[in-house]
This record gives C-alpha cells, structure tokens and sequence, in this order.
C-alpha cells in the first residue's frame, strides 16, 4: 500500500488512480495522519457483498428455526371474551 501526501495526491491524481487501476489502494495523509484511502471499487464489493449475505444467512437460519418451534397456545375465547369486557367497563367507567 503507498502512502502519499495530500498535497502529492493532488499533484499526481492520474498516477496514483492507474496505481489503484493495477489493484494497488493508495493511502492519502494530511499532517502525517491517514485520512483517505484510494480503492478500486471491486475491493469494496467483496467485503460488503460477504457481510450481507452472511446477514442473509442468519436471517434464514433464525427463520428456520422459527418455523420448527411448536406454536404457543393462543388465548381462550373465555378469555378474550373477559378482556373485552375489561375494556369496555374501563371505558364507561371514564
């Protein structure tokens, strides 16, 4: 990895893009510190790509796990027949 000057950089743009052409990333400094990096754009494809269909995978995975867990026992008619009824007497009771 090269690592140039800001002010360098801008000098010699064409040169340092055929660098990053060739596959090569070029650091970009200003005052001694790192604040760019030049990348062709398939180094970040890759990266990306992979995060997201890992994402994908443990999204699939937890589906699938869902799916083969029983389904818990919903709530009575009786049930939901009191709790109707709770809302209705909270209600004239306002």
């Amino acid at each position: 990895m090269t690592t140039v000057s800001a002010s360098e950089a801008r000098q010699t743009l064409p040169a340092q893009l055929d660098r990053v052409e060739a596959g090569e990333q070029v650091r970009i400094t200003r005052h001694g510190r790192v604040v760019a990096v030049l990348v062709s754009p398939d180094a970040l494809r890759s990266p990306r790509a992979a995060a997201a269909w890992a994402a994908a995978d443990a999204i699939g995975a937890r589906l699938e796990a869902a799916r083969r867990r029983p389904l818990r026992p919903g709530i009575s008619v009786e049930r939901a027949d009191e709790l109707v009824q709770e809302i209705h007497a909270d209600r004239q009771a306002r």
